[in-house]
């Protein structure tokens, strides 16, 4: 139990310090934005007309922040080539860019606690190496040489109103954002880039975990399903490496290759290990776990008891945030057939499920999770004999 609340509380501190970052963000660019309004605007002006551009400035601020996650997801881009790392994918907001074969693709998909991320091939370990902190802390070095160059563009037109201010927006959210992953923190579900380099410093053996998840997203994205990956690439770091979130994503990995493999009781004894001893689980893992635990419990013994217990509040609200991922809509449409023996709530999961796969990254986790779903409509069907 101390062991949970210290893994809140990390989180909670990462989350706190984001959120004082974009309230500094919202204060200051609040002042810019009145400067450009004032500019822009005679003394006279009505109030709708002064409102009208207030919104129109606030839209101007969206787009500067969704530049700077541009800028840094080109930076954990430009580096990774520089450290030897193949294209796989980039992706701003939900706007994503992933490599299928010898082409790239654009694809709809967003993920909770990430603004964007930019996944590359691995280069080959070389006696349990590779380099892995140039592509990690590249987003917040492009943050701050973006902040930097800026800035120095304000220091000389710092006279000129609407560009000073334009200038000094772009600067103080570029600062912000290498700060909020440069400074090694947990933020919401997921650990930042600092953390994750931490991370890697500190423990030799992430390093081959971290290589091995990167090679299980470049086989997806070419069409290879997790039950056809190598199986050496699914072998487990020890208990005392699950101390950080990396590692503990090789655990996870080889339990999404499990449920590939339909080997569902094996799987729901992994995963109830895993969570019963967290260690560096991310809020988004234990969020995906869970989901799956609930799916096997569904297809399985079915116990309302047990249902209750894995789908708390807390986890609810998790999913409800996750509703682009198809492995959690699969889990809903099972507990709509199974646990509320709802087959029109059934068919509207089903049916969101159909729209987020149409522009889904993966085709071949599409597949997957059809099976899934196929399976907890024949039990479903059994039940009604």
């Amino acid at each position: 139990m101390e062991q949970k609340r210290t893994k809140r509380n990390r989180g909670a501190l990462g989350t706190a310090v984001a959120v004082v970052c974009y309230m500094l963000i919202g204060a200051l660019s609040g002042l810019f934005i009145l400067q450009i309004q004032d500019d822009l605007l005679p003394a006279e002006a009505s109030a709708p007309l002064r409102l009208l551009v207030f919104l129109g400035l606030l839209g101007v601020l969206y787009l500067v922040i969704l530049l700077q996650y541009a800028i840094h997801e080109a930076g954990h881009l430009l580096f990774g080539r520089l450290s030897g790392y193949g294209f796989n994918s980039y992706r701003v907001g939900s706007c994503m860019w992933v490599k299928e074969g010898d082409r790239v693709r654009f694809r709809r998909y967003s993920l909770a606690g990430t603004g964007g991320q930019c996944l590359m091939s691995p280069p080959d370990l070389v006696e349990g190496r590779m380099p892995v902190l140039l592509y990690n802390l590249g987003g917040a070095v492009m943050n701050v040489a973006s902040a930097l160059l800026s800035g120095g563009l304000w220091l000389l037109l710092r006279e000129s109103p609407l560009p000073s201010a334009l200038l000094g927006m772009f600067t103080l959210t570029g600062l912000a954002m290498a700060l909020m992953n440069g400074l090694p923190m947990r933020v919401g579900m997921v650990d930042n880039d600092g953390r994750n380099a931490l991370s890697l410093m500190r423990n030799p053996g992430a390093i081959r975990a971290f290589w091995a998840q990167m090679k299980a997203v470049e086989a997806t994205s070419r069409g290879v399903r997790a039950k056809d990956m190598p199986e050496e690439w699914f072998a487990l770091p020890e208990e005392e490496g699950r101390q950080d979130s990396i590692s503990a994503g090789a655990w996870v990995l080889a339990c999404n290759r499990l449920m590939d493999e339909h080997r569902f009781s094996e799987a729901d004894g992994r995963m109830e290990r895993i969570l019963s001893r967290p260690g560096g689980l991310s809020g988004l893992h234990r969020a995906m776990l869970l989901s799956d635990r609930i799916y096997v419990e569904l297809i399985g013994e079915n116990r309302p008891e047990a249902l209750a217990a894995l789908l708390d509040k807390e986890q609810r609200k998790m999913m409800k945030a996750m509703k682009t991922s198809p492995s959690v809509l699969r889990t809903q449409y099972a507990y709509a057939l199974l646990a509320e023996k709802n087959a029109a709530e059934a068919k509207k999961w089903l049916d969101l499920f159909e729209k987020v796969a149409k522009t889904y990254p993966y085709p071949v986790d599409v597949e997957s999770e059809r099976e899934l779903m196929e399976i907890a409509r024949q039990r479903a069907e059994g039940q009604q004999k």
